[in-house]
């Protein structure tokens, strides 16, 4: 039923800024993401966008399975970025390559281990060298508030997870994966784990004189 309604892109944001999100969001950008003007941004399972609101002038690409969610984003955002309902897989990404910024907001905790593990090899092969995958999603961990917990075990997603987990699963295509957990981007008690995964730069070897 929750499902369903949320489905819905008006009321997933319009339940969004009740529960506060609309400042977590905020926070997330400037204290995680911490985006530039004029970087190129690819939104894994985008939704209806509303990152979009915290971002500076950037060059966006957001994707998404959800027509409803897409024809929000380009109804809202219009010419601020570029919309797909598509899923983003490694055939489709090699037209998309160089971007400074891969997101997947709320994303991994709907996906089994081996599409999480698709989802980071996906980001890498997307971003330039340098550039970063964030994540944010829901997290267990103990000793957190019984409603944190209780809200978790009824999330959308079937794949909420510990801190460890997530970790091994960014680890095993990241070679430097940062992890942050917070309880306090939303206005009811809830956990949040955020990582940022970062592609290497490329460097040659000089050639003896």
């Amino acid at each position: 039923m929750l499902r369903d309604i949320l489905a819905q892109a008006r009321v997933y944001s319009l339940f969004a800024r009740i529960i506060g999100a609309t400042r977590g969001r905020q926070v997330y950008v400037q204290d995680y993401i911490r985006p530039k003007a004029g970087d190129r941004v690819l939104d894994i399972g985008c939704g209806p966008a509303d990152i979009l609101e915290a971002l500076p002038e950037v060059e966006y690409h957001g994707f998404d399975l959800s027509p409803d969610y897409i024809e929000s984003a380009r109804k809202r955002f219009g010419a601020r970025g570029q919309f797909h309902v598509e899923a983003v897989s490694a055939d489709l990404i090699k037209k998309y390559e160089g971007f400074d910024l891969v997101l997947a907001t709320g994303v991994l905790h709907h996906l089994t281990d081996a599409e999480a593990t698709d989802l980071f090899q996906v980001a890498r092969t997307a971003l330039k060298p340098g550039g970063r995958l964030v994540t944010l999603d829901g997290c267990f961990v103990d000793g957190q508030s019984a409603i944190a917990r209780h809200l978790l075990r009824r999330d959308r997603g079937e794949f909420v997870r510990q801190q460890p987990e997530y970790l091994r699963l960014a680890s095993k295509v990241f070679s430097k994966v940062e992890s942050h957990l917070t309880h306090n981007l939303l206005r009811i008690p809830y956990t949040h784990l955020i990582m940022k995964c970062s592609k290497e730069i490329e460097t040659t070897n000089p050639v003896p004189s």
